[in-house]
């Protein structure tokens, strides 16, 4: 039962001795225990200012990366109107040079077609003058079948040619 009810002297070295450790704590280790309270109370204000800090870094490149997407979208729409723009001004300057082509084709094509025709009419032109001349010369030996009727008629063809 001593242990539960102390002594006055029990009581006496127990205050004594929680004095001494309160005096060399005092002493020697409160103020390196305050002062890495301190400190550490210092590192964690600068840690959640550094959070802090990195928080509003976050927030502001969310809101350039934002931009830029934003940007890029754009460019990417202007680069796709430009295309197009481009595929239509290619397609219509194709068009035109094809009606040109097919304008050039046309006229050769007229052209042969009337240098075929202008040749053909001097073929049928050579054929008929080379016809009549046969019906010409078969009439003419049948009617001029003797030579009295050949020499008028060639002295007739004669004067007319002098008189022209």
């Amino acid at each position: 039962m001593g242990l539960v009810n102390p002594d006055s002297g029990l009581l006496f070295w127990m205050i004594l001795s929680f004095g001494i450790v309160l005096f060399i704590l005092a002493k020697f280790a409160w103020k390196p225990i305050l002062k890495s309270l301190k400190d550490r109370e210092e590192s964690i204000e600068g840690a959640l200012r550094s959070a802090e800090q990195a928080k509003l870094d976050m927030e502001r490149l969310q809101s350039d990366n934002e931009r830029i997407i934003s940007e890029a979208r754009s460019e990417r729409d202007n680069l796709m109107k430009e295309a197009r723009e481009v595929k239509d001004s290619i397609i219509k300057e194709a068009k035109i040079q094809a009606k040109i082509e097919a304008d050039k084709i046309a006229q050769m094509a007229r052209l042969e077609i009337e240098n075929e025709k202008t040749i053909a009419l001097n073929e049928v032109r050579t054929q008929v003058t080379v016809l009549s001349v046969q019906i010409a010369e078969k009439i003419l030996r049948k009617e001029l079948a003797d030579s009295k009727d050949q020499q008028k008629y060639i002295v007739s063809l004669l004067k007319e040619i002098n008189m022209n």
